[in-house]
């Protein structure tokens, strides 16, 4: 059995979440393969250029186009890629970034994480928002198998796209080794960084609306200004981190509240070690990856009660509605203000992300493949 993994997506360090996933599944996918399957990536000129960091079992094919341009990586994905897998004698392609080819003479799976792009179109835009729009559901249509990351993303699949869930596979992402690398000085950084002196909340997240990051800001000045944490908000940078940055001043919380965009590993490390609280507000994932990174270091968490979110985190969060500031409040000064409550959490969050490993999605993947080539 010849298996192709379409990674034509993947631009090394640019493609968030989906290139993590991969990269974490791709090698216990090949340890747990049965020996007579063997794997073909098809990959852009990007990764082709790019240190591999593959392994060495795995053939790598470069399809001829700059995955950065649109227009590129939707002709070398629906013309280029269905000729090269046929060439190579690829039995069943899985497309591992939520588009894929219509046709071919091969069995098709693809993993679609989200149609947030359907749930909340404000979180693209342009060409983007609308290729998703064409590109997702003329894949998922013409896949034998559809594998998703939640049970709530299974009914987004079915209700948005109208696909029938027996066709749908939920298969749970991993957790990888959340250490990336040794913490800086814990008060160099603080300084560095500018983080005023007293407790840390941390919420790491991209800067766009559906995130919610508005209703943290509101949350955090309604508690008492004596009792106010700093909020550390870290994630790349988007056009919305202007509004936020507008929220900040509005309500005089330019003390307490810290913007960032990437930060380093050093950085991150420190910020996570410097955390007594992960709050994450938002109002749709596909997984909420954030939330078990924490519970994995022992940060305890609270997090929306929407969407996937209380699916990964069952037991071990508190859950808050997330279109309620006073709620979000609330949670934050639970986990501050009630050691016993937080240790309970830290324990719980610790036992809960042990659960989630890619091996475990690995297996899902390869039950996948196989009721494709059944159907």
């Amino acid at each position: 059995m010849h298996v192709g993994l379409n990674l034509i997506f993947l631009v090394p360090g640019e493609t968030g979440g989906m290139e993590v996933a991969a990269r974490e599944l791709i090698p216990p996918l090949l340890a747990a393969a049965p020996p007579q399957m063997r794997f073909t990536a098809f990959v852009n000129r990007e990764t082709a250029a790019a240190p591999a960091g593959w392994p060495n079992e795995l053939e790598l094919v470069t399809v001829p186009v700059n995955a950065r341009e649109r227009v590129q990586w939707v002709l070398g994905e629906q013309l280029l890629l269905p000729r090269l897998a046929r060439r190579a004698g690829v039995q069943l392609l899985h497309s591992l970034g939520g588009t894929g080819p219509a046709r071919g003479p091969f069995r098709r799976v693809i993993t679609i994480h989200d149609v947030i792009y359907a749930r909340h179109p404000e979180a693209h835009l342009g060409l983007r928002a609308r290729g998703m729009a064409v590109l997702v559901p003329l894949a998922a249509r013409r896949s034998d198998r559809i594998i998703t990351v939640s049970h709530a993303s299974r009914a987004d699949l079915e209700e948005l796209l109208g696909l029938d869930g027996r066709r749908i596979d939920v298969v749970p992402n991993g957790l990888g080794a959340v250490r990336r690398g040794a913490p800086g000085p814990l008060p160099q950084i603080r300084e560095r960084l500018g983080l005023p002196a007293g407790e840390v909340v941390l919420c790491l997240s991209a800067k766009r609306p559906h995130k919610n990051l508005l209703a943290l800001i509101d949350a955090l000045a309604l508690i008492d200004a004596e009792r106010r944490p700093a909020l550390v908000i870290a994630g790349y940078p988007t056009a919305h981190e202007r509004e936020l940055r507008g929220r900040v001043a509005a309500l005089h919380l330019d003390e307490r509240v810290r913007i960032l965009g990437w930060v380093s590993d050093e950085e991150r490390e420190a910020l996570w070690d410097l955390a007594s609280a992960f709050v994450f507000p938002s109002l749709y994932e596909g997984f909420g990856l954030p939330v078990l990174e924490a519970m994995a270091r022992g940060v305890p968490v609270a997090c929306s009660s929407v969407s996937s979110l209380p699916e990964v985190a069952g037991d071990a969060a508190l859950l808050f509605d997330p279109r309620d500031p006073a709620a979000i409040a609330g949670a934050t000064l639970t986990l501050l203000e009630d050691p016993a409550q937080a240790q309970r959490l830290r324990e719980r969050g610790l036992k809960r992300a042990a659960q989630f490993t890619w091996e475990r999605a690995a297996a899902g993947v390869l039950d996948s493949y196989a009721r494709a080539l059944a159907s």
